[in-house]
């Protein structure tokens, strides 16, 4: 086999594959007796058949079916007598086989980039401050105190206002048609919170029980209801019940119900260091992302388009998986302004794992299995799993090396970050 290389871009590269005769002919033989001995030839007795005959009607497809093969079996090793790494299947242009001549196929695919010395040095960022305000510290209590409210029916009859959690019962109409599957019993809501729509919590405040509300909702073009795209919807409401929300008291008792605390000012304490807590980690994160940022804007290296176009595709999976998560309808898909971003994004990130992977080599950074433990643990203490569950929860071949990558590009970014400018808020 002979194996010319012609490498058209930093990132693609056309193979020009030879094969000898001799092995044609012994491959074309084989899979030609593969076939006469099952062949059913109308006057002949299976396997009996002329030569001839069985060239005339099945010659065409065993020439095609062995070239195929050939391709198979001799590409790989193509590629891995070349100092290239393939990261896409190859596009394949081949010639007509013919049984007893050489057979020559050219193959185009797309490889990693050659990543010389990497220059990461000074690297600038921003940390964010990382210290809880009493703004935070009070809407984290606000959120608490709400999980331990109730609901109570109101005292005396009044109309509904902002705060209100009611409950209703509506149907819904377009173009004078009725749209069941969009209507509602004993719908429950809470006005003011976001949960209604605009329109539909304007009609309902200043409402009593027993009294009806009419809405009117112009809907996108995208709606999951094909009754309501596009369509002026009507919901004609029904005001069944008004609840309050009542409130604990931000006292010491209220400390020890939520937890081990013995005051008010424990709890808030604790809540503060939570906050902090999360304000740090988010702070490292968004350092990280910048240096990120200005190692890929100082290192422009070409990137393979099949790793951005495969990037896309996860980002997209769990773009949608946490819309489903959400329950917000996702038959539309992702629209085009958001594709742009995400391929840009991914752009980003496929160049960054690239010039990474380069530091981690020049560094002789290697991940054994006490990185791997100390991973492990690390996941346990963000998830508040039990390690050995999330041992055996990346126990599998992807999710090992999943963690592996993981605990990588940390330890590169520890190396980046220690010769970075970083500036704190």
């Amino acid at each position: 086999m002979q194996v010319n290389i012609n490498k058209l871009s930093p990132v693609l590269v056309e193979f020009d594959v030879e094969i000898e005769a001799d092995r044609v002919r012994t491959e074309f033989d084989k899979a030609f007796n593969r076939v006469a001995k099952g062949a059913k030839v109308k006057g002949f007795r299976p396997g009996k058949a002329p030569r001839r005959v069985l060239m005339h009607m099945f010659g065409a497809r065993i020439a095609s079916d062995v070239a195929q093969q050939l391709v198979d079996e001799t590409f790989p090793q193509a590629v891995s007598g070349q100092n290239v790494q393939a990261v896409s299947s190859p596009a394949v242009e081949r010639q007509k086989l013919e049984r007893g001549q050489a057979f020559a196929y050219k193959a185009r695919v797309e490889v990693l980039p050659e990543v010389g010395k990497v220059d990461f040095d000074g690297l600038q960022a921003k940390r964010p401050a990382a210290e809880a305000t009493e703004e935070q510290i009070q809407e984290q209590i606000t959120k608490v105190q709400r999980s331990l409210s109730t609901l109570e029916p109101i005292a005396e009859a009044r109309a509904a206002q902002s705060g209100d959690v009611v409950t209703v019962d509506f149907s819904v109409s377009a173009d004078g048609k009725p749209v069941p599957e969009a209507s509602a019993k004993d719908f429950q809501a809470e006005l003011g919170d976001g949960t209604l729509l605009p329109a539909i919590e304007e009609a309902l405040i200043g409402k009593k029980v027993g009294e009806s509300a009419e809405a009117s909702v112009a809907m996108p073009p995208n709606h999951p209801a094909p009754a309501l795209k596009g369509r002026t919807a009507v919901f004609e409401l029904e005001l069944k019940e008004i609840k309050q929300r009542i409130l604990p008291d931000l006292d010491d008792e209220f400390a020890k119900d939520v937890g081990d605390y013995a005051t008010l000012d424990e709890l808030k304490a604790a809540l503060k260091e939570q906050i902090e807590k999360q304000l740090k980690e988010a702070a490292e994160n968004t350092v990280a992302e910048q240096l990120v940022v200005e190692l890929v804007k100082k290192n422009p290296i070409p990137v393979p388009g099949s790793l951005v176009e495969q990037q896309m595709k996860l980002t997209e999976q769990e773009i949608l998986a946490q819309a489903r998560a959400r329950g917000q309808a996702t038959a539309q898909g992702i629209g085009e302004e958001l594709r742009a971003r995400i391929r840009s994004d991914s752009e980003v990130k496929v160049r960054a794992g690239l010039l990474m992977a380069a530091i981690a080599k020049a560094e002789g950074i290697q991940i054994g299995e006490e990185q791997i433990e100390e991973g492990l643990k690390e996941l346990a203490e963000q998830t508040g799993k039990n390690v050995a569950k999330v041992r055996a929860e990346y126990r599998g071949k992807q999710k090992r090396e999943m963690l592996v990558g993981m605990i990588l590009e940390n330890k590169v970014l520890d190396i980046i970050e220690a010769k970075a400018k970083i500036e704190d808020a």
